[in-house]
């Protein structure tokens, strides 16, 4: 009995961590000295252009520790899995430039890693055996503020974290709208959107991007002024890995307070936490775009974590005259920086701002993922039944809802890729999780997809819309056009309209103009939609 309790504890406060956020030859230094394969072959093109201790190989003896330094979600650690040819470190945009050049030669495909947190693992593994390489950035983490300028310039391999650490030394009173958990990488976040706490106040990371450095499927490198307004509409929130590899992001910095709060109110069944859910959700997006309030539920709880860009003096006022039933008083305020929430929100109240460099993930698990969006407000009836019947099942999860309005809400819908924008209320994440392969797995997996096919009369329809960021390939797959060697547009429609509605067509003409021949290819790329 104790150990069920252990393993039920475990669990339940590792949904509340995750929330928060091939034939081989050794290329080690050790082993390039003495290459011995032909001048034709893709490591010797590698080789000639990259320093050799920034090449490795199944055979090498870094390898396994390189492919798995980033890799978060541990289904993919299995034998079973894929792995590339090579991995290529660079350190400079020139490396960047001969992998993808070499690549394109020698016929092998390159996929980029830059924190590892795509949900399906497909910046590292293939569920084709087919040849690739990845280019993984974590060399590449530069952050460069302008704080008078409130610009900052910051390299894909980076992490979030080390994105705000980087913004706040330069300016406490400066901000960035991107995740919740410091370890994503900077370019697949901004990639698909990327969103966090100030969504309401200040959008997408996307939308806040003014330019990007991009080496395109040629191997040229591009940025706003050569690349065309299509190409950067693509790579601001189109998904990552299709349209090529960005290097660095030019960001617009935003104004916070030096004072901000953060509060954190769990409510059990028995506390009203279903009468309080069923409120919130079309009160939330209706708040003034300072205060963001979103709901973790699971088990028989509902947790209400808010983010006040301002005092607890001025948010009181705001929350019992507009939320009195949450029941907000002064003793559940806590105030800091801006920065100070991102770790207070995320590693729990005894973190420091340091906290937020660690590069190693707070938890490592296997994990299944899903999204969903809603526009109307769901019954008490239905949330009584998630609770009863959903919640109490083996293998249940956790439901994390973002909600939107304000500032989100305002572009249209085909301003960006991003498409989900006016009437939406909120973004729900379903996530579950287990420790083990095989039979651990069962029932997760079964309950992710189950409660997912029951909340399908209560999200949106036709398409039932999704978040890229949230990678499922439950959606679809893509299938490569016989004879052509191209992913064939009409099988990608069948994901790419969930995650982009009528964007997608425009995503497919770009990907076109820009990588005709698909060499930016995974099981979720954009297809070229060719003439």
């Amino acid at each position: 009995m104790a150990r069920t309790s252990m393993t039920t504890t475990s669990r339940a406060l590792a949904l509340v961590l995750l929330s928060s956020c091939c034939l081989l030859v050794a290329v080690d230094a050790a082993y390039a000295k003495k290459p011995n394969l032909s001048k034709n072959d893709f490591l010797s093109c590698l080789a000639a252009g990259i320093p050799a201790r920034q090449l490795y190989a199944k055979g090498s003896p870094s390898y396994g520790s390189v492919l798995t330094s980033t890799i978060r979600n541990l289904r993919y650690l299995s034998s079973k899995t894929c792995n590339p040819l090579y991995i290529v470190t660079p350190t400079d945009v020139k490396h960047i430039q001969v992998a993808v050049s070499c690549g394109r030669r020698h016929n092998v495909r390159i996929r980029v890693r830059s924190g590892g947190h795509d949900y399906e693992g497909l910046s590292y593994r293939s569920e084709i055996p087919e040849p690739f390489a990845i280019v993984d950035l974590v060399n590449m983490r530069n952050v460069t503020v302008d704080g008078k300028a409130r610009t900052a310039w910051v390299e894909s391999g980076a992490q979030i974290g080390e994105l705000y650490y980087g913004i706040s030394k330069a300016s406490p009173t400066l901000a960035f709208p991107a995740g919740v958990c410091p370890t994503i990488g900077v370019g697949g976040h901004f990639s698909g959107g990327g969103f966090g706490m100030l969504l309401r106040k200040f959008g997408l990371a996307s939308d806040n991007v003014l330019d990007v450095k991009v080496v395109d499927a040629n191997g040229k490198v591009q940025d706003r002024k050569s690349m065309g307004e299509d190409y950067l509409w693509a790579v601001r929130g189109g998904g990552g890995s299709s349209f090529g590899i960005v290097v660095s992001w030019k960001l617009r910095l935003l104004p916070v307070p030096a004072t901000v709060t953060v509060i954190q109110m769990p409510k059990m069944v028995n506390e009203g936490a279903v009468d309080l859910l069923t409120k919130w959700q079309s009160l939330a997006p209706t708040f003034p775009e300072d205060l963001m309030i979103r709901v973790m539920a699971q088990a028989q709880k509902a947790v209400f974590e808010g983010l006040y860009l301002g005092t607890c003096d001025a948010l009181l006022p705001l929350v019992t005259s507009r939320f009195p039933e949450l029941g907000v008083n002064r003793s559940h305020c806590n105030e800091m920086s801006w920065v100070q929430s991102i770790a207070f929100i995320h590693l729990g109240k005894n973190a420091t701002v340091k906290d937020i460099l660690n590069r190693t993930s707070s938890i490592r698990a296997f994990g299944k993922y899903k999204s969903d969006y809603v526009t109307q407000p769901l019954s008490k009836a239905t949330w009584d039944t998630i609770y009863k019947d959903w919640f109490s099942k083996p293998g249940s999860g956790i439901m994390i809802m973002d909600p939107y309005g304000a500032t989100i809400s305002k572009p249209g819908e085909a301003d960006t890729p991003f498409p989900h924008r006016k009437g939406m209320l909120y973004n729900i994440q379903y996530i579950t999780f287990w420790f083990g392969e095989g039979a651990p797995a069962e029932a997760p997996i079964k309950w992710i997809r189950d409660f997912y096919a029951f909340m399908e009369p209560y999200v949106t329809k036709n398409p039932r819309q999704a978040y890229v960021n949230y990678r499922d390939l439950d959606l679809g797959v893509n299938a490569v056009e016989a004879g052509a060697n191209v992913s064939c547009y009409q099988v990608g429609k069948v994901w790419g309209e969930k995650y982009f509605k009528g964007n997608f067509e425009r995503l497919a003409r770009t990907k076109a103009k820009v990588d005709p021949t698909d060499f930016f290819r995974n099981e979720q790329s954009i297809p070229p939609l060719l003439a």
